[in-house]
């Protein structure tokens, strides 16, 4: 049976007058309280040695996120520390008594307060702050007084009148960029140089008729009003430099107004912590070690990634990847003993991405260590997905006996090639070869496999002035030798005692398995031999 709507609405009237009436009596305490009376929330003020860390001394290179957090500390302490912490972030050698950055960064300040000071202190000009935050440029070209000039064809050509200014060159600039100009301008003729948004801030001509025109403009060709209202920036657009363009300068603004990037600090953080979880990144990582001289062995640290496990985003057309890496090496004494840092990219075009991902993308890095033994702490970060991978390697550099046979580590390459006359720079070069480590030591069936040892202190036949060396590659599968080479010495490039193995090898005829490859040195001089080895997986 149901209520008609009358009835309801008589029946919940009243109880909403009797619910009126219940709560009306009822009050809150806190409304009787004296406001005077109730306790304030009053933030303590910096103390002004605090203040003018942050506000003057290192307003230019502290980051957002480190102010945020200086100013959510709560004691004189908590501060100090965070200072302390703030220069050790950017200390290049943290092992020395001395913070090599905090000294020049104050220098820096020093200098800015001298040469750049006007109707305002140096530090706070526009060539002070560049000057604080990235030091001396490579190039500086000055026009203290102005005058006559000359423009290049860059800038439309023909003469005209300036007002004093300066151009700074900066080769290369973290977090900015490569090549990069910046022009400063003086139009008040105080000394007070601002940064130039375009080429014609320096023009004294500028919005005078018929003074100081372009090449194009004395043609007829363009018109000075055009120039002034931006839609023609030099009257001669197609000289124009890219980074003259109104949206390069407006982006290089940008980016000199942004702290100096403190590079990859975040990544050397987290090797301390090992925090990786969610969003781990896999990578191989070997230690490879060649005789550089009696006391110094060169270390070279190979890491691989798998591009399947790396995030492609377009670039300009091309697809590329992006990976950082960081590396420290101690001592088992604690002691830092070298320190390696760089950007990887991996580039493919759109149509070559599906086989791209299928390779892999290698990184190394050589250093000279005396023997001894360390840790190596690296850390890979994917920049697109943040993907992190960390790896905490213990390896021992071997001490060379000048009296004993002895060799390199045995690498098996993914690529040998020899380098000719070309020069022995860049990575993966050993001598006069590049060998490019294949640290899975996973090969596809029919892909060469590279082989690559260094013999040192191996006898020389006196007669024949050849290595008096027997050298045997043998191949085993499951504990049975399935096949062996000799080497043919013929041709040996290499003087001295020093020998070099560079070899490919055709595993078309290997089936999928395991195997391990042994090389069988004799030195018929001193009786001395050795078998370095080394195991690999060939599949389908």
């Amino acid at each position: 049976m149901s209520f008609p709507k009358a009835s309801v609405r008589l029946v919940l009237f009243p109880l909403l007058l009797a619910g009126g009436s219940i709560f009306g009596f009822a009050q809150d305490p806190r409304q009787t309280q004296d406001p005077m009376e109730k306790p304030r929330n009053v933030k303590t003020e910096l103390k002004k040695a605090y203040k003018d860390w942050l506000e003057k001394d290192v307003t230019y290179v502290i980051t957002d996120e480190e102010r945020k957090a200086f100013k959510k500390l709560a004691t004189d302490d908590e501060r100090e520390k965070f200072i302390e912490e703030f220069w050790r972030r950017r200390d290049p050698d943290p092992d020395t008594d001395e913070n090599e950055f905090k000294e020049e960064y104050y220098e820096r300040i020093a200098y800015a307060n001298e040469h750049f000071a006007s109707g305002i202190p140096g530090w706070k000009s526009d060539r002070g702050r560049i000057w604080i935050m990235y030091g001396k440029p490579d190039e500086r070209e000055t026009h203290p007084s102005g005058g006559a000039y000359d423009r290049p064809s860059t800038e439309g050509g023909g003469m005209t009148t300036t007002y004093p200014f300066e151009t700074w060159f900066y080769r290369y600039l973290p977090g900015v960029g490569s090549g990069v100009e910046i022009e400063f301008v003086d139009p008040t003729g105080s000394g007070e140089y601002r940064i130039a948004r375009n080429p014609n801030e320096k023009d004294a001509m500028l919005n005078i008729p018929g003074a100081g025109l372009t090449l194009s403009e004395e043609l007829g060709l363009s018109s000075k009003s055009d120039r002034i209202s931006g839609m023609s920036m030099y009257g001669l657009k197609n000289y124009q430099r890219e980074q003259d363009s109104p949206f390069s300068r407006l982006q290089l603004l940008t980016d000199l107004q942004r702290a100096p990037q403190i590079k990859f600090n975040d990544l050397a953080s987290a090797v301390n912590t090992g925090v990786i979880e969610e969003n781990p990144l896999n990578f191989d990582i070997r230690v490879d070690f060649f005789r550089q001289s009696d006391e110094r062995v060169i270390t070279a640290f190979t890491i691989q990634t798998e591009n399947r496990d790396l995030s492609f985003t377009d670039s300009g057309g091309l697809q590329q990847a992006r990976i950082n890496i960081f590396g420290r090496i101690t001592s088992v004494a604690g002691r830092r003993a070298g320190v390696f840092e760089d950007p990887v990219i991996t580039t493919a075009t759109t149509q070559e991405l599906t086989e791209a991902r299928e390779r892999k993308s290698a990184y190394q890095k050589a250093v000279a260590l005396v023997p001894g033994v360390y840790k190596v702490d690296v850390i890979v970060r994917d920049v697109t997905s943040g993907a992190t991978g960390v790896r905490h390697v213990g390896f021992e550099v071997p001490k060379y006996d000048v009296q004993k046979l002895s060799t390199s580590t045995l690498v098996l390459a993914s690529k040998l090639e020899s380098l000719g006359d070309q020069p022995a720079v860049g990575q993966f070069v050993i001598g006069q070869t590049k060998v490019i480590p294949n640290v899975s030591g996973i090969y596809h069936r029919g892909q060469p496999l590279g082989v690559y040892l260094q013999i040192y202190n191996a006898g020389i036949d006196q007669t024949t002035l050849r290595p008096a060396v027997d050298v045997e590659y043998v191949l085993m599968k499951g504990g049975k030798e399935v096949g062996k080479q000799p080497e043919n010495w013929q041709g040996m490039s290499d003087s001295g005692q020093r020998l070099t193995l560079a070899r490919l090898i055709d595993s078309q005829l290997l089936a999928p398995g395991d195997y391990e490859l042994t090389i069988r040195i004799r030195d018929r001089v001193s009786g001395q031999s050795l078998r370095p080895a080394a195991k690999f997986t060939i599949v389908q």
